[in-house]
């Protein structure tokens, strides 16, 4: 695990942004990319987590999943600092340290048959926005409705905010996605309140 710059330190502390990856989705990839670039527009200074999982996690338990990738996380929080997050599919299993630490997140793809996720979301008082596709099997659109977050669903797309066999639409999905992160990033760097509307 490493993350691509060192600390800011000092008051810098709270205008780090970082961006958690998938499994196998990394932070070069389409969504976090320009997640980190809307970020960076911002004025945040973005940290990347860029990790192996071990050969063996698909063995792990929820619990050991869970724990794995809050350690990533919490290294990472305490070395440099951090005043939101960004994480996709696996990484959202950092709710519960958004949660417990008060940190607005975008959650991209967000493990919502998982309760331990559920339930941090649930509890998180930050602004949280929950971006998903009604064709991701992990992907709850009647739970997530429940939650008191933004909420961006997109019709047919799948776990990576695709629409399959559909490659323009797919980047028309891309450019909605970039505006709305780009509306919340704002609302997160210049607010201790609520993100702007989306």
């Amino acid at each position: 695990m490493t993350s691509n710059a060192p600390s800011a330190g000092g008051a810098a502390r709270s205008r780090t942004a970082l961006v958690v990856p998938g499994i196998g989705y990394t932070p070069a990839r389409p969504l976090l990319h320009y997640a980190r670039a809307v970020l960076e527009q911002h004025g945040w200074d973005v940290r990347e987590l860029w990790w192996e999982v071990p050969g063996t996690f698909q063995q792990f338990t929820e619990g050991e999943r869970l724990a794995w990738v809050e350690r990533q996380v919490v290294a990472v929080i305490e070395a440099e600092g951090c005043g939101l997050l960004v994480g996709k599919s696996l990484g959202t299993l950092a709710a519960g340290i958004a949660a417990e630490r008060s940190l607005p997140a975008v959650w991209l793809t967000p493990l919502l048959t998982t309760e331990p996720v559920l339930t941090a979301l649930d509890g998180c008082a930050a602004p949280t926005l929950l971006v998903g596709g009604t064709a991701d099997p992990l992907w709850d659109a009647e739970a997530v409705r429940r939650l008191p977050h933004k909420i961006l669903e997109f019709d047919g797309a799948d776990h990576s905010l695709q629409l399959p066999g559909d490659a323009v639409g797919s980047v028309a999905l891309l450019q909605r996605l970039v505006e709305t992160m780009d509306r919340f990033a704002g609302g997160a760097a210049h607010t201790s309140g609520p993100p702007e509307p989306l």
